[in-house]
């Protein structure tokens, strides 16, 4: 008798927890996680180690904002069942809302990388990066930061968190090198940029003839003075500009940089051959690279080789998707080869980029600074 009673209760208890189930199913079909949470907590009260409940209720107090108490029911869950990446990257989250940073650190970062669900990882990377940001561990950051950029190229948020862990990492390595090496060539390199920043050309200028003094073999110290020699108005500067490109050459072969602006000033010259000549060893160096494959193609264009231009400036623009030059030319180049729907549509574009260059221009006038990176000025490309 005693072994039919406690069959009967058994069966009375699966029978509870499976009504309290369906409730707490219906609740939630009709929008009332409050009433799915009771019934949950009611199953619990009878079955105390079923997970699957645990880890339902505990997503349930976490989106109401109670954290404390999701989080013992989301570790049991996972306790359970270690590869619920979800539950771990919600458990993570109410760990670092409870102030349970070390704990949230470690589950968001072994859930990170597996979640499949672009919202939920987005997430999950978002809190990963404000734990790190408050170590000040800003080289995690910048590495989590530059994922969700990937999966999400133009959302703001994460530009705005980007640039605001990098801006913090300059200002951090600026200061490391002053501490490190304050007379170095690095540091006057590092100063030359600061200067070009807030558009102080001559002190720029300044600063990398001193780095060049203290070790004339650094890489980039060639390329960069020549390109802000480029910009100044004197004669004797504008002089200076070639033979500090083939310097650049002469320290690094490989500076695809420096060929394609050899290239461009023997474009300017009318010496097609010879900017021939740089831009294809350029694009030897760096296939991708959007100011030799434009420098190319405009000499194509002027040799009469249109169709070959147009792979040139496709490859381009797949680059540098939003740079109103390339489209310009693309455009041009389709309408000689008469794909007028093309070129309508890159002209288009180049007009629109170009409003969009405009409005930046006007926000950097209004800070007083000089653009971080701009398009080169194309004297073929209408103001």
């Amino acid at each position: 008798m005693a072994a039919i009673s406690f069959a009967q209760s058994d069966l009375n208890k699966q029978q509870q927890i499976e009504s309290h189930s369906r409730q707490a199913q219906e609740f939630l079909k009709t929008n009332r996680p409050d009433l799915a949470a009771r019934e949950f907590r009611a199953i619990l009260a009878l079955d105390p180690d079923n997970t699957d409940v645990q880890g339902n209720l505990g997503v349930l107090l976490f989106f109401q904002g109670d954290y404390a108490n999701a989080a013992p029911l989301l570790r049991g869950a996972l306790t359970a069942q270690p590869t619920l990446w979800k539950i771990q990257a919600l458990l993570g989250m109410c760990e670092k809302r409870i102030g349970q940073l070390s704990s949230a650190q470690t589950d968001l970062e072994e859930s990170f990388p597996q979640l499949q669900e672009e919202k939920v990882r987005i997430q999950t990377g978002t809190e990963l990066i404000e734990v790190y940001y408050g170590a000040g561990d800003l080289d995690k950051a910048a590495g989590i930061v530059s994922v969700l950029r990937q999966l999400r190229p133009t959302d703001v948020d994460i530009l705005y968190t980007a640039h605001r862990i990098y801006s913090d990492l300059a200002g951090e390595t600026l200061l490391s090198v002053a501490m490190i090496a304050p007379k170095s060539a690095r540091m006057h390199q590092l100063m030359a940029q600061e200067m070009l920043r807030q558009g102080n050309t001559q002190g720029a200028i300044a600063h990398y003839r001193e780095a060049l003094k203290i070790d004339p073999r650094v890489p980039g110290l060639h390329f960069e003075l020549a390109e802000v020699l480029n910009r100044s108005l004197s004669a004797s500067d504008k002089a200076e500009v070639e033979p500090q490109y083939k310097a650049a050459l002469a320290v690094n072969p490989f500076d695809e940089k420096s060929e394609c602006r050899l290239g461009e000033m023997a474009s300017r010259q009318s010496d097609l051959k010879a900017a021939r000549e740089h831009y294809s060893r350029a694009l030897k160096l760096q296939p991708n690279d959007a100011d030799a494959n434009v420098g190319l193609a405009k000499v194509l264009i002027s040799t009469n080789e249109p169709q070959k231009a147009e792979a040139l400036l496709e490859r381009a623009v797949q680059v540098q998707p939003f740079n109103a030059v390339i489209r310009y030319h693309l455009g041009t180049v389709y309408r000689s080869l008469e794909r007028t729907a093309d070129s309508r549509r890159e002209l288009a574009e180049f007009q629109r980029l170009k409003k969009m260059k405009e409005r930046l221009k006007q926000v950097y006038q209004e800070m007083r600074l000089e653009p971080t990176t701009q398009e080169r000025p194309d004297p073929d490309v209408p103001n």
